[in-house]
């Protein structure tokens, strides 16, 4: 697909094309036999005079790793935050220097590649919000693999890739989008989440000014919700993969950040797109949004992170939940008295909606429930799982099922 825009890594890889094709046609002859060659090559747009763009931009390295053999590709997208131009071109050729040394002697270990990039760097100056690995040294890469390490690192806040697997770049990907988000641990995807998906999604298409031909709807997984349930600040890759392998599976475009709070992420998205955006919660997070322990670190406190969660173009959609056989939503909701008067204003003007569509079944099951039953093998559990996700469960042994696998022969 041809980007519009003229920093792209389409750009890059036709510099890189270009570049490395010139070697190969100018020196192989001469040298090719003793040679590793390598090109290098960025696209990037600076801070402006105004100060008011997003200075970003395309990075990659094309290398041999020995003489004559086929060549690899190292591509990464990075944003620029020092306030001036001198010092976005300083943290460029660092990061540029860090790459091909990385390409050179961390070939074959990625991760640390992916790791050196930051030498003599850090996150205030610049970020990394997508790598792609490519070539014969790279097939056993794990592409979400790689895109997890990024947000695990901090070298990004946000991390995407769609259904295939395949990296993405945040940014280019929800560019002037209408965006639905879902949050969820997806441990594993229950019926209550597709139930979630399905009926907050088709609420999202009634609002006149969604575009429905222009519309993303992504499936959030947060670094915190990753951990959860894992050793502290260790994370479980092959627990992450089978999330993510079941979401991909389902069709779904998968993002990893580190926002915690809503407003966080609605913060990040705003600053994409100024269409409108629609996150999908469960009552449980409603509950949570309107506890203000959650917002001390702010000066303005819990009216400072409505501001950005609330916005103009934001609306939550709220699916229900039962207690003591009462169903509660948002109808039901009380906040404290100190924002009950917020809560009316909300509602009042549209911000927060019920999700009117749903099945009563789904409202009995916990996810963590299922979970249990999963790693017990107990039956019950599969009536409430979607059957092309019961099927990679119980065929892989995925979330501490029991069974026993027979290698392929």
């Amino acid at each position: 697909v041809k980007s519009k825009r003229y920093v792209s890594e389409e750009r890059l890889m036709n510099m890189l094309d270009h570049e490395y094709g010139l070697l190969k046609e100018r020196l192989h002859h001469k040298r090719g036999d003793a040679t590793h060659f390598f090109s290098f090559s960025n696209t990037v747009v600076a801070l402006n005079y105004h100060k008011n763009n997003t200075a970003h931009g395309w990075v990659g390295c094309r290398f041999q790793t020995e003489a004559g053999g086929e060549f690899n590709d190292v591509v990464i997208h990075i944003t620029m935050h020092d306030n001036d131009t001198l010092l976005q071109q300083n943290a460029l050729g660092i990061i540029g220097v860090n790459l091909i040394f990385g390409c050179i002697y961390y070939y074959q270990d990625p991760e640390m590649l992916l790791l050196s990039l930051m030498d003599n760097l850090n996150t205030e100056r610049i970020q990394i919000d997508m790598i792609r690995f490519d070539g014969a040294e790279f097939k056993q890469v794990d592409s979400r693999l790689m895109s997890l390490h990024l947000v695990k690192h901090g070298f990004s806040d946000v991390a995407l890739f769609g259904p295939d697997g395949k990296n993405l770049q945040p940014a280019e990907s929800l560019y002037k989008k209408h965006i639905v988000v879902l949050r969820g641990r997806f441990r594993p995807v229950i019926n209550v989440h597709m139930d979630m998906l399905e009926n907050g999604v088709n609420q999202y298409l009634r609002d006149p000014e969604v575009d429905e031909d222009n519309m993303l709807v992504v499936t959030e997984l947060t670094l915190q919700s990753l951990k959860e349930g894992q050793d502290g600040d260790i994370l479980d890759e092959k627990d992450f993969l089978d999330r993510v392998d079941i979401l991909c599976s389902l069709g779904q475009t998968v993002m990893i950040t580190n926002y915690i709070e809503y407003y966080k992420l609605v913060s990040y998205l705003s600053k994409i797109t100024q269409h409108k955006i629609g996150l999908i919660i469960g009552y449980p997070n409603l509950e949570y949004i309107f506890e203000g322990e959650h917002y001390t670190d702010l000066p303005g406190g819990i009216l400072e992170s409505f501001a950005t969660l609330f916005s103009r173009k934001v609306k939550l959609y709220v699916y229900p939940t039962r207690r003591d056989k009462t169903i509660l939503n948002c109808m039901k909701f009380n906040p404290s008295m100190q924002l009950m008067d917020l809560y009316r204003y909300l509602i009042a003007n549209h911000k927060i909606e019920d999700i009117y569509h749903y099945n009563p079944k789904n409202l009995d099951v916990q996810t963590d429930n299922m979970l249990e039953l999963i790693k017990k093998g107990e039956e019950g559990w599969e009536e409430n799982v979607p059957p092309e996700v019961v099927d990679m469960i119980k065929t892989r042994c995925l979330f501490g099922f029991p069974c026993v696998v027979f290698p392929k022969k």
